[in-house]
């Protein structure tokens, strides 16, 4: 076999290989509801893991790599986690903290700030490192912040922390 047929086979193995996860700079603040949903994944990662390799030779190659990738990142980001105190501060936003605020047009929001894994902008979780919630951060009722966006900078106003 000539070593350019060898090089090949290398180059789709590797292809096949799925791009490992990216993990976040910021530190890794999460909420103790934030945590659980982190240790949930790596139990459901761990059960697939161990289903697909039950399977042997019949199991999906891709699905375990994919499975084995999600399963490094999400043990990674619970060894890294550190889990804030609940937010009990009604003058102050801290992570944790669910937020009324609005913006130049009247228009109101609730958003709460959590963790990054735990964010969900459509349920109104906002990650605390977003340009929202660094904008929100330490602000209390009554505060002005602008709210640094890629479409233009918009001031708001903290209605109520709860």
């Amino acid at each position: 076999m000539s070593r350019a047929f060898v090089n090949e086979d290398q180059a789709a193995a590797q292809a096949d290989q799925p791009v490992e996860r990216r993990i976040s700079d910021q530190p890794n603040y999460v909420t103790a509801n934030g945590l659980h949903q982190l240790q949930q994944r790596v139990a459901q990662l761990n059960a697939v893991r161990s289903e697909l390799q039950a399977q042997g030779d019949r199991a999906d190659k891709q699905r375990l790599a994919d499975t084995e990738r999600d399963l490094r990142y999400f043990s990674a980001r619970v060894q890294s986690a550190q889990v804030v105190p609940a937010a009990t501060s009604q003058g102050k936003v801290q992570i944790g903290s669910r937020v009324r605020f609005v913006d130049e047009h009247d228009q109101e929001q609730v958003v709460q700030l959590v963790g990054e894994d735990e964010a969900d902008a459509g349920r109104g979780m906002i990650n605390w490192g977003s340009p929202l919630g660094r904008a929100l951060l330490g602000a209390g009722p009554g505060d002005e912040v602008v709210w640094r966006r890629p479409v233009g900078d918009q001031v708001i106003e903290v209605v109520e922390i709860g």
